[in-house]
C-alpha cells in the first residue's frame, strides 16, 4: 500500500536533473567545443545521450576522482568521439560549468513549501564546491548534504545510498522507513533506491511515465514538475 506523502519525516534529493537543469547546463558547456555548428555535430538530444554515456563510464572507471575531473575527461571524449578539435582550456571549462547550471523555475519556491514538512537532504554526484554554487542558485538551506566527493563512489552505486541511509539515521534521526528519495533520474537513483527498501517520488520532467518505456521501476509517487509534488503535499489532509 503506498504510503502519503506526509507519512515521511525526510525527503532526500537527487539535485542535477530535480533541481538544477543539468541538461541545459551541459549543452551550454558544450558550446565552445561545437562553435560554428560544424557539419556532423549532434543535435541536443543526441548530445546529452552521448554525455550521459561517457559520464557513467567515466564515473565507473574513476569512482574517486572529482566531479570537474570527470567532467574534463567525458569533455575529451566527446571530442575524439565527434572528431572535433579541444584544448586543455576549453576541457577545463567544461570541467568548472557546474555553477553555471541554471536552477529549474519552480525549484526554489517548491523547496521552501517542502521545508515546512520535512527535513531535506542531498545525495549529489558532485562535489561539495559544485554543489555550493548551485544551492546559491535555490537559496535553500538543506539539512544534510552528502556528496560523490563524501562518499568516494558515483550513483548508482548502492555504497552511496548505503551511506546516505546511515547519515540519515545518525546525523538527522530518521530511520529508512521515514526516507521518501526524491528524484528524477531512473539508472541513478530510482532503480538503486527501490532495491534499497525506500519510498521513492519521481519528479517526472521528462515526462516519460507517459510514453511506452519499458523497464522503469515502481513509484510511489509520480509528478511532472516539483511544484506538482509541494502541492500535494500541501493538500493532504493533517493526520
Amino acid at each position: 500500500m503506498v504510503r502519503r506523502l506526509t507519512e515521511h519525516s525526510v525527503l532526500t534529493f537527487d539535485c542535477y536533473g530535480t533541481l538544477i537543469d543539468w541538461e541545459s547546463g551541459i549543452w551550454e558547456a558544450l558550446q565552445p567545443l561545437l562553435a560554428g555548428d560544424t557539419p556532423g555535430c549532434p543535435e541536443r538530444e543526441d548530445a546529452i545521450k552521448l554525455f550521459n554515456r561517457y559520464e557513467a563510464d567515466q564515473q565507473a572507471a574513476t569512482p574517486t576522482l572529482s566531479y570537474p575531473g570527470v567532467l574534463e575527461r567525458v569533455h575529451r571524449s566527446l571530442a575524439g568521439h565527434l572528431d572535433l578539435q579541444t584544448t586543455v582550456s576549453l576541457d577545463h571549462a567544461f570541467g568548472s560549468s557546474v555553477p553555471s547550471w541554471p536552477a529549474f523555475p519552480d525549484s526554489s519556491a517548491a523547496l521552501r513549501l517542502l521545508a515546512e514538512h520535512f527535513d531535506l537532504v542531498i545525495l549529489s554526484n558532485v562535489d561539495r564546491a559544485g554543489f555550493a554554487a548551485s544551492n546559491a542558485l535555490l537559496g535553500v538551506e538543506f539539512d544534510a548534504v552528502y556528496t560523490a566527493e563524501d562518499i568516494g563512489s558515483y550513483k548508482p552505486d548502492l555504497t552511496n545510498f548505503e551511506y546516505m541511509i546511515e547519515h540519515v539515521a545518525t546525523d538527522l534521526g530518521h530511520g529508512r522507513a521515514e526516507i521518501l528519495h526524491t528524484a528524477q533520474s531512473i539508472r541513478h537513483d530510482h532503480i538503486p533506491a527501490r532495491s534499497m527498501g525506500l519510498d521513492n517520488a519521481w519528479i517526472d520532467r521528462s515526462r516519460l511515465s507517459e510514453t511506452a518505456v519499458s523497464g522503469l521501476p515502481a513509484t510511489d509517487h509520480t509528478f511532472f514538475t516539483l511544484a506538482e509534488m509541494a502541492a500535494a503535499v500541501t493538500a493532504e489532509p493533517s493526520l
